[in-house]
């Protein structure tokens, strides 16, 4: 059984990534999962793990926004009785939860920084201490972890440990964003439309070529995520019809300026220096962000590793 088969594409970039995850999968090496939100973080972590000698055991969730920072710490590595107001008994916590199988924690750069500490004590020993204890306990439990921020940039403004971002950044996979695999939005609607023609018991609509054509000039902020409700809307919406550039919600075809300047771009009659051309936009992308190269390459709509190859490739200072 193939686990990775629920990452729907056949980009380049989507297909590197993949190759890339099924090695790391057959290992026990910590994982650190970088990408926009709505790419589909937590369904390649899934893969990951169902992919990986740890298949059949606990796969234990987090994600670290979701609760408040007094509770992270608890949830995590658990409490003894009497560790706090509330503290009637001991508490397991995720790390023994998931004790032999895979811990995922999602959007890890809301991690408080008191528990980053704990969080790098295990990834280098092994050893959890609960809230309010005293012996620590041992776990054989792998990490994966997932951010949609740049934590470089939280490390340069005293917000995320360096040291851990070592640790976790083992073998970093970085997903692209929807708009850099634009070729992949024909496979995805095809396959959300055939889902939710199942689940709700319609027949499912199909894309003009037009309306196809829309949904790729569109920069997706929402990315798969905000692709897969758009189809949910029209299956209910439009069953069984051809959906025209008109069936679309306003955003998409309003608003959406910059792409059209790029798709309207004629070649002038002389030619010109691509080399030159490629050189300028990426100078005038870390311009308008302050050198940020995140920011950089989504406004460029290619990934961050290509963005410092490009760099490189031109001699470009890099701030």
């Amino acid at each position: 059984m193939d686990h990775f088969s629920s990452i729907i594409g056949q980009s380049p970039a989507l297909e590197s990534l993949i190759r890339s995850a099924r090695m790391v999968a057959a290992t026990d090496v910590t994982v650190l999962i970088k990408g926009e939100t709505g790419t589909g973080k937590e369904v390649l972590a899934t893969a990951i793990q169902k992919d990986s000698p740890r298949a059949n055991k606990p796969f234990v969730t987090l994600n670290c926004a979701a609760l408040p920072e007094s509770l992270v710490e608890s949830e995590i590595f658990g409490h003894k009785k009497g560790a706090f107001t509330g503290a009637v008994s001991d508490k397991q916590g995720l790390f023994q939860a998931a004790d032999g199988g895979t811990l995922f924690l999602d959007e890890i750069n809301s991690l408080p920084l008191s528990i980053q500490s704990k969080l790098l004590r295990f990834l280098e020993s092994g050893e959890c201490l609960p809230v309010g204890g005293t012996k620590p306990y041992r776990v054989n439990v792998r990490v994966i972890a997932a951010t949609n921020s740049d934590l470089n940039k939280l490390i340069d403004a005293g917000e995320f440990r360096r040291d851990l971002y070592f640790r976790l950044n083992v073998v970093p996979l970085e997903i692209p964003s929807l708009h850099q695999r634009s070729d992949d939005i024909e496979m995805l609607t095809k396959h959300f439309f055939a889902h939710f023609a199942e689940t709700h018991a319609l027949q499912s609509p199909t894309l003009s070529k037009q309306a196809l054509k829309t949904l790729r000039a569109y920069r997706w902020p929402g990315n798969v995520r905000e692709l897969r409700n758009l189809c949910e809307r029209l299956s209910i919406l439009l069953a069984g019809r051809v959906i025209e550039p008109e069936n679309l919600p306003h955003e998409f075809t309003h608003n959406n300026t910059d792409t059209g300047a790029i798709l309207e771009f004629k070649l002038p009659e002389a030619g010109l220096q691509l080399d030159a051309l490629e050189a300028n936009m990426i100078h005038q992308a870390l311009a308008r962000t302050n050198g940020n190269r995140s920011k950089s390459a989504r406004l460029l709509g290619i990934s961050r590793d290509t963005l410092l190859y490009r760099i490189q490739k031109h001699g470009l200072a890099t701030h």
